[in-house]
């Protein structure tokens, strides 16, 4: 009867409902500095490289889930799991590589998002920068979690701007068919860069420690317990978690290969076919695809940035927190996670800095690349040992199927890190 009663609510759930870790997640894949990569790939390959995001798909969903899985199955974050069950440098290893890429990529998103809102209201840059910084700390720190995640459900909605993109530009659906189905790819070092370069955006370490952690917020809003402890659950839960996720990821790749074709079939089209950051790509659009286009493009890079930068400050803040076991969570108050907090508005701080020192966005971003690359594939081969554990997954370890795409996602990634090092 139990079982059936949950049963019951996980089916009268609203699509709200059912949606929140997974969806995030997938939408904060499409930061600002990814927008910038997907921008350059479509200029510079035109459609012959968006058979990649289709590709991608199925390796960033497998491995998005394993980590939400161990979040839920567990009750703790990925950093809290390699503590108790892996060596400490290992931990800290990973715990210094992702800090230094979230914050330079926090940096860049918030440049990024100033530069943006400078194409459609002229103002000082310096002054946006300074002001989205602290409106993110604010909403992050200072929101109670439930209106904080609505908020961040419901500022998803700004990537349909690049979905609109689409009709507003003239593509020939045709071609881009034929790059969606027929993969296109010469072993130089442009396309090695450019494959390099979408997948290193698309599967990045701190998705997999923000669903985890979102995952573990998610049992104390609804004060319910990890699975391994009351497995009754894990039926509607694991099944919750697999329609987050697929609708998040899907929604995130969705709009990476809507800027790809958007790009390709304005930029490229045109010549252009150099982009350095996404409020170039949407100064670009202006005089090929009209003002409509152009300011869908910037305004989506002012949502995607409100989105990702709390991501980026919130991961780096769990893998603090359960590195150091501080007391964390954004369902807690300031007063009962003092360092975790501070952590977040340092990490977001820090990211902010950068904008005034002498570094090129660009540059920035390359570093950020480079670190990411790194440690993706350690990271997940540990992801995918912890989530084949019996030890810390109880009964509830993945399936069959679940591990080939997340081994095939890790064999995927360590084979992109390689590249990224010998072209």
């Amino acid at each position: 009867m139990v079982e059936t009663d949950r049963e019951g609510v996980e089916a009268r759930r609203g699509p709200l409902e059912v949606l929140g870790p997974g969806l995030v997640t997938g939408a904060a894949d499409d930061d600002p500095s990814g927008i910038g990569t997907y921008s350059q790939v479509g200029a510079q390959f035109g459609y012959s490289m968006a058979w990649a995001m289709l590709f991608g798909f199925p390796l960033l969903a497998s491995i998005q889930a394993i980590c939400a899985r161990i979040g839920a199955t567990t009750g703790r974050g990925i950093a809290h799991n390699l503590r108790r069950h892996y060596n400490p440098w290992l931990l800290r290893g990973v715990v210094v590589l992702l800090l230094t890429a979230n914050v330079i990529n926090l940096g860049a998103d918030l440049g990024a998002m100033a530069a943006a809102l400078n194409l459609l209201v002229p103002g000082p840059i310096p002054l946006f920068t300074v002001g989205f910084a602290v409106l993110s700390i604010v909403a992050e720190v200072f929101l109670p979690y439930n209106r904080y995640a609505s908020v961040l459900k419901w500022t998803t909605l700004s990537l349909f701007s690049y979905i609109a993109v689409l009709f507003v530009a003239k593509v020939p659906w045709g071609e881009v068919a034929h790059g969606v189905l027929v993969p296109q790819f010469r072993f130089d070092s442009d396309h090695a860069m450019g494959l390099v370069a979408l997948f290193g955006t698309t599967i990045s370490p701190y998705l997999f420690f923000w669903q985890a952690g979102q995952e573990v917020e998610e049992q104390h809003r609804r004060h319910t317990k990890p699975l391994h402890v009351a497995p009754r659950d894990a039926g509607p839960e694991l099944r919750r978690i697999r329609t987050d996720t697929l609708v998040g990821m899907g929604f995130s790749n969705l709009t990476a290969q809507a800027i790809v074709i958007a790009t390709a079939a304005t930029l490229h089209a045109a010549g252009l076919t150099q982009i350095t950051s996404a409020d170039e790509a949407a100064s670009a659009l202006r005089p090929l695809a009209g003002d409509l286009a152009f300011a869908l493009f910037a305004l989506g890079i002012i949502g995607t940035g409100l989105l990702a930068v709390p991501v980026l400050a919130g991961s780096a803040a769990y893998a603090l927190s359960e590195a150091f076991h501080w007391t964390e969570g954004l369902d807690r108050r300031p007063r009962e996670a003092k360092a975790f907090y501070a952590a977040i508005a340092l990490a977001t701080l820090c990211g902010l800095g950068i904008n005034f020192l002498p570094i090129s966005p660009m540059q920035a971003l390359y570093w950020a690349a480079v670190v990411n690359g790194l440690l993706a594939p350690p990271l997940m081969v540990v992801t995918m040992l912890i989530a084949q554990n019996p030890r810390v997954m109880g009964h509830l370890t993945i399936s069959r199927g679940l591990a080939i795409g997340g081994w095939l996602s890790t064999a995927v990634m360590t084979a992109v890190a390689v590249m990224y090092l010998v072209v």
